[in-house]
């Protein structure tokens, strides 16, 4: 069967979501017919087609479910039959905690399946602990295990997971990215991202303020939402810098592409939070790369295999926000500077991060996966 035939369902937890555009790259650039499953066990959907269960099937499927004592048994039974009626070839989860829910009618599809895991569903301590049996048998089945850094790669290996079946294949940014010509013309940085604790943005507030010491007329433009963007708008309250952040919500790709154009270099810094909860290799910063623009982030899980330090960026450990500051200042001392990491990163993630080689690698694994 060549690749343009096969039937692969994707099962994703949620829709279009704007934090989880490598899920909508995977959807869209996928080779073969692509059936896009969303939502939770209790409210799944096939995108262009509906709930899979409505109506007087759900009232029935309730009542079975209580007459079994099995929780969500008649959705499962849907989503099985919806993948029979379609002739799927390939099951492909996105997140180790949805094919985790999903384990036994995986198995019982005897379809052959790729899990992709993406962050906290390889580090949280709660949720591998929830996860924990779910995850060995997913081991078990599964024929590929897709990781998008090393660290996860070593997170997976002690959970457990088989090392011939992991690969690790880090995101590629959309081409349209590459097409960006930064003319740095603003004393400006921008960060996006969700306002969550691994990404601590108000450690990248602390750095600014340093930064407006030596530079009153500096700007930090903050994209995304997030259960802490009131905290981080407090902090700006409380140290007068709401002339100098802004908080621009979720960003649409045309305005992301607007502050790629101008600003000076791409900011994050990401931990290890609390609870465990860590990135895998952060979209935002490799499309930033793509774009031209110097990154200064936290050597924080897979950033540091995307990011060279003082050839492409300016990498700091977590925690450190002073250093941040200084990386900040030293790109604002010196343009000719950040002009040239900011080369250097389009040129490396245009050679090894691309968005075809992405794909081509999952391309040749659904390939391996269908035949074996």
């Amino acid at each position: 069967m060549g690749l343009q035939e096969n039937k692969i369902a994707i099962i994703s937890p949620s829709q279009n979501a704007y934090s989880e555009t490598f899920i909508q790259a995977h959807k869209n650039h996928l080779s073969g017919k692509v059936y896009y499953y969303f939502g939770s066990v209790s409210n799944l959907n096939l995108e262009g087609e509906g709930i899979l269960l409505k109506g007087a099937k759900k009232i029935y499927g309730k009542f079975l479910n209580l007459l079994l004592k099995k929780k969500f048994y008649s959705e499962k039974k849907a989503l099985l039959n919806s993948w029979k009626k379609k002739g799927i070839d390939l099951l492909f989860f996105e997140y180790g905690t949805t094919a985790g829910l999903f384990i036994d009618v995986i198995k019982e599809s005897k379809i052959p399946l790729i899990v992709h895991f993406h962050g906290y569903d390889a580090s949280m301590y709660s949720t591998i602990k929830e996860f924990e049996k779910q995850y060995a048998r997913i081991f078990d089945y599964a024929t590929y295990i897709v990781v998008v850094s090393e660290v996860m790669k070593e997170k997976l290996l002690e959970l457990g997971c088989p090392r011939d079946k992991l690969v690790k294949n880090i995101y590629g940014p959309n081409n349209l990215f590459l097409d960006c010509q930064p003319n740095f013309s603003k004393q400006q940085f921008i960060s996006v991202g969700r306002f969550t604790n691994k990404k601590a943005p108000y450690y990248t507030l602390l750095a600014f303020k340093e930064v407006l010491s030596e530079f009153p007329e500096a700007k930090l433009i903050m994209g995304g939402d997030g259960n802490l963007l009131e905290t981080c708008e407090n902090i700006c309250k409380y140290y007068q810098l709401e002339n100098s952040v802004f908080f621009d919500g979720i960003i649409t790709p045309e305005k992301y592409g607007q502050y790629l154009t101008e600003s000076l270099a791409f900011v994050q810094h990401s931990i290890t939070a609390k609870n465990g909860d860590m990135e895998g290799t952060p979209l935002a910063i490799l499309e930033s790369s793509a774009a031209g623009l110097p990154v200064i982030a936290s050597r924080h899980a897979g950033i540091s295999e995307v990011i060279t330090d003082k050839q492409t960026g300016l990498l700091f450990e977590e925690h450190d926000v002073k250093k941040m500051a200084e990386h900040m200042k030293t790109i604002l001392r010196d343009k000719e500077y950040a002009i040239s990491l900011g080369l250097r990163g389009k040129e490396n993630i245009r050679t090894y991060f691309s968005m075809k080689k992405h794909i081509d690698t999952l391309d040749c694994l659904i390939l391996k996966a269908i035949q074996s």
